[in-house]
C-alpha cells in the first residue's frame, strides 16, 4: 500500500473536441471540487497536462476526460508524492495541446501507428527503418536510442522546418522503407507522425508511451537506450526502471547539468552553469544567488521554500527559449 498522500497523473489524448471551452469548464469544476492542482491544456485536438491531489479528486478529473468522446483511453502515467508538486490550478484553452505550428496537421484522423515498448527494439534494429528523435537538442544530448537521428531543434515547433530542410532528403538518402519516431512520453512523436503523413510519408511509427514506458518495460540488458532521459520534473533525468539519473537542473537556464558540468569553474549551484554563465546580467545572478541562499536555509530547517514558485516564474521569463513542457 502506498502511504504517500498526493496522487500525480500525467495525461494526454488526441480527439476532436467540438467545444473546448465547455470541456475546459468541466475539467476545472471537477478539479476544484476534488482539491486538484496542476495544469491542463485543452484544444480542438485534445487534452494534455499534469495534475496532482487526493486520489479521489484526480480520478474524478480523469473520469471527465474518459467520458469525452474519443478520449475513452487517454495515455496516463501515475506517480505518488509526499508533498504537493503544484500550488495552483490552470485549465486553459489553447490552439494546440503541444505546439507544432501546423494547423493543417491532423493528429486525430491522420496519425502514425503505435509500437508497444516490448516491440520497439525489433523495429529500430531493422536497417530499413529510419529512427528520429522528436525531442529538443538538450534532451538528445544526455540520452537517445542507438543510431537515432537527432534533428537538434530548439523547440518542437522547429520540427516541421527541420523535416523540410533535412528530414525528407534523409529518408530518400537512406532508402528508408519506414520512419519510427520517439519522445519522452509519447505526445510529441505522435503528433510528428501526423506531420510526416501530411507530407506524404506513409509508413510512420511512434513509440507508445514514449521513452518512459520503454525504460519502465524493457530490461536493461535488452535495452537499446543509451544514457539518461530528461524529464520535466524535479527528478531531472531518469534511467532504466525510471531510477533517478545523475543530472541536476540549472536553476538559471532550466537545462540539465551532468556530473562533468557541475565540475566546471563556471558552475555555481542555483546560479549558473557553463551553458548560461555568460548570458546573465549581474543583477539577475545576484537574485539567483539570494534565492539559492534561501533554499539552503529552508532545507536546513526542514521546511519548504515558500519562494520557489515565484522563483520558477522568474526563471521562465528569463529563459523564454527554454524547454518545451511535455507533461506526458
Amino acid at each position: 500500500m502506498n502511504t504517500a498522500a498526493v496522487r500525480i497523473a500525467a495525461v494526454y489524448g488526441f480527439a476532436r473536441i467540438e467545444d473546448p471551452e465547455a470541456f475546459r469548464a468541466r475539467l476545472e469544476e471537477a478539479a476544484q471540487a476534488g482539491g486538484v492542482r496542476g495544469t491542463l491544456l485543452v484544444a480542438h485536438e485534445g487534452v494534455n497536462g499534469t495534475i496532482a491531489g487526493p486520489e479521489v479528486g484526480v480520478e474524478a478529473v480523469l473520469a471527465v476526460i474518459r467520458a469525452t468522446p474519443g478520449l475513452k483511453a487517454p495515455e496516463v502515467k501515475y506517480a505518488w508524492s509526499d508533498t504537493r508538486p503544484f500550488h495552483r490550478l490552470k485549465v486553459r484553452v489553447k490552439a494546440e495541446i503541444v505546439t507544432l505550428g501546423r494547423p493543417d496537421v491532423d493528429p486525430v484522423g491522420n496519425v502514425g501507428t503505435y509500437v508497444a515498448a516490448e516491440d520497439w527494439n525489433a523495429v529500430i534494429a531493422d536497417p530499413d527503418t529510419l529512427v528520429i528523435d522528436t525531442r529538443n537538442a538538450y534532451e538528445g544530448e544526455i540520452g537517445a536510442f542507438e543510431h537515432a537521428v537527432q534533428p537538434n531543434t530548439a523547440g518542437f515547433r522547429d520540427f516541421p522546418a527541420w523535416f523540410e530542410a533535412e528530414g525528407r532528403a534523409l529518408i530518400a538518402e537512406r532508402g528508408a522503407k519506414r520512419v519510427a519516431m520517439y519522445c519522452t512520453g509519447g505526445i510529441r512523436c505522435e503528433k510528428a507522425t501526423a506531420l510526416l503523413k501530411t507530407e506524404g510519408v506513409q509508413d510512420v511509427l511512434h513509440l507508445k508511451g514514449g521513452i518512459l514506458r520503454y525504460l519502465e518495460t524493457v530490461p536493461e540488458p535488452e535495452s537499446l537506450w543509451r544514457g539518461e532521459c530528461f524529464v520535466f520534473d524535479e527528478r531531472v533525468a531518469v534511467g532504466h526502471g525510471l531510477t533517478a539519473g545523475s543530472h541536476s537542473l540549472c536553476r538559471a537556464c532550466r537545462m540539465p547539468v551532468s556530473k562533468a558540468g557541475r565540475r566546471s569553474p563556471k558552475y555555481v549551484e542555483g546560479v549558473a552553469c557553463e551553458r548560461c554563465a555568460d548570458d546573465r546580467a549581474d543583477e539577475r545572478r545576484a537574485a539567483y544567488a539570494e534565492r539559492q541562499r534561501q533554499v539552503e536555509i529552508a532545507a536546513r530547517r526542514g521546511i519548504a521554500h515558500i519562494g520557489q514558485e515565484a522563483a520558477d516564474r522568474i526563471d521562465k521569463r528569463s529563459h523564454s527559449a527554454g524547454p518545451d513542457v511535455d507533461p506526458s
